[in-house]
């Protein structure tokens, strides 16, 4: 399934995939039953059907597949192929971010910041930030920045603001991008010449 889902050594082919993809998923792979999902999901190879995508999520959630979780809770939290259920939605996050999966880190994350399904709770939204940032999530580095900034659920800290936002900047981040410049730019924050690059980068971004 696989390499006629990627091309790797074969003709690129979404049907095919999904045929092996589903011969392995009913003998209960999790990978597998997760891959049909995502082609359910999306129509790749099948025909569009979010319910039958959130049958293999949960097939594959229910053996701890974390990428399964957070993507059956993002179904119920979005109201797809399933009744919306934020507390259904935040438990599987939870259980994702448990095992360390970053986009659901990011995502319990949001829910304490807006207090979606949730008590409001910025020093847990700054933890579950601080996890996914730490693996690279681009909205995670860019969202703890701005906590830093603020004071909000962590000490205000300029200089650590700035780190995530530039982190967050140099994967492309466009609001870090004019954050560094706007707000730090002739700041104790960031040198003139750093300013100078952030500047260019945005320059760069927006003629994009």
């Amino acid at each position: 399934g696989c390499k006629y889902l990627r091309g790797e050594g074969v003709a690129m082919d979404m049907a095919e995939a999904a045929k092996w993809f589903r011969l392995a998923a009913e003998r209960g792979d999790v990978d597998s039953q997760h891959s049909l999902g995502k082609m359910y999901e999306r129509g790749l190879g099948v025909p569009l059907g979010k319910a039958e995508a959130v049958k293999w999520y949960r097939l594959a959630a229910e053996q701890g597949h974390p990428a399964s979780q957070c993507d059956l809770g993002r179904m119920h939290d979005d109201g797809e192929g399933v009744a919306r259920d934020k507390a259904e939605a935040i438990r599987l996050y939870r259980l994702a971010a448990e095992q360390g999966f970053a986009a659901a880190q990011n995502n319990l994350g949001c829910k304490y910041l807006r207090g979606e399904g949730v008590a409001m709770d910025m020093a847990e939204a700054a933890k579950w930030f601080r996890l996914a940032a730490e693996q690279g999530v681009v909205d995670s580095q860019h969202s703890l920045g701005d906590l830093y900034e603020r004071g909000l659920g962590v000490p205000l800290d300029k200089a650590e603001a700035v780190k995530w936002y530039r982190l967050a900047a140099k994967q492309g981040h466009v609001g870090a991008q004019k954050q560094l410049v706007h707000r730090f730019g002739h700041s104790g924050g960031l040198s003139m010449g750093e300013a100078g690059i952030e500047s260019i980068l945005l320059q760069k971004t927006n003629s994009i």
